[in-house]
């Protein structure tokens, strides 16, 4: 069995549940995982979620002994440099999921004397071979492979509601297209769910309902049991989570054709520039009409098949199995 300590960053939700939908298959194979959070919260004491032992901030407990005891520390985002000085000094292997292509992601990587490289999209992993090119073998993490963000379809799927819905409604994902298609079909009801950062656009329209923050578990009641189309007008996004998991449940996606989103949602992805506002009403308006609606819906729950996380669940428990067994390259 081995120890798994994880430090993730809580200011992004996605990357949260992302991490969290990796760990769980390490729990069934019987391996010890802890979170260790990074941030202030609410919780005092540790406590258990699906078989991970959370260890919140406040509970002042040594996470510096804790990685003594590891086999493999795991990092994510802005927590992977303290992670790594922790590995280097201890000789533990680490391994380091990136969840987006900015530079500080694998710079962090090249200077920890990473393990084991996780990418969450073919694309990123092209992006990072070249940031690597660049630099000395030596930086290069030991190992690489793509771990697509694990959707389990069954814990989604739900019949699908009346809602045109944006998930964070901050100006990256794009909070100001939801409010402008809000004021140009005003016979249409929209749904806002805020998001856990960025300033939130959230329209004060009668045809608009907005709804607090719901927690990943809680998705499928709460908000796709409540959409039938939704929107990712995103000018960033590394993978797209939440439409991967609105496929489940036969919801289209209208999206804007990043890299991430053209990878994720593949055929049954429908794609709009985010600035085309009139491409935007005409798709929604389309979908409105039901054979339009029925062949999107067929598309998705197809894509959403294709998607089916055992594969890279079987690769990722045994590449992590495999550092598990080795010691850390500066030890």
């Amino acid at each position: 069995m081995a120890r798994v300590h994880v430090m993730p960053p809580e200011h992004n939700a996605g990357a949260e549940h992302m991490l969290v939908s990796m760990l769980r298959p390490l729990v069934e194979r019987g391996h010890d995982v802890s979170v260790w959070l990074s941030r202030p919260g609410s919780a005092h004491r540790e406590y258990d979620y699906r078989g991970i032992k959370v260890v919140p901030l406040e509970s002042h407990l040594d996470f510096s002994l804790a990685a003594r005891r590891a086999h493999v520390l795991l990092a994510h985002l802005e927590t992977v440099p303290s992670t790594a000085a922790l590995a280097r000094g201890y000789g533990k292997p680490l391994a380091v999921v990136c969840h987006n292509t900015h530079g500080p992601t694998f710079r962090d990587m090249a200077e920890a004397g990473t393990a084991l490289g996780v990418y969450n999209s073919r694309w990123m992993q092209a992006e990072a071979e070249r940031f690597f090119a660049e630099y000395p073998e030596i930086a290069r993490p030991d190992s690489t492979l793509v771990v697509r963000p694990m959707v389990f379809a069954d814990e989604y799927a739900t019949k699908p509601g009346e809602a045109i819905t944006l998930i964070n409604c901050n100006a990256w994902k794009g909070g100001q297209v939801l409010d402008a298609l809000a004021r140009r079909m005003p016979d249409q009801q929209f749904l806002a769910v805020r998001g856990t950062y960025g300033e939130q656009i959230l329209p004060d329209l009668p045809n608009v309902e907005i709804m607090e923050h719901v927690r990943g578990e809680d998705m499928r009641e709460k908000v796709y049991a409540r959409t039938k189309v939704l929107l990712m007008p995103s000018c960033y996004e590394s993978w797209g989570r939440a439409g991967c998991e609105a496929l489940a449940s036969g919801i289209p996606v209208v999206a804007h054709p990043t890299p991430g989103l053209c990878e994720s949602l593949g055929d049954a992805g429908i794609f709009v520039d985010r600035d085309d506002l009139e491409g935007w009403e005409a798709t929604l308006r389309k979908l409105g009409t039901a054979a339009e609606y029925r062949l999107a819906s067929k598309r998705a729950k197809a894509r959403s098949a294709e998607l089916d996380p055992t594969e890279d669940l079987t690769t990722w428990r045994d590449a992590v199995e495999a550092v598990a067994q080795t010691q850390g390259r500066h030890s």
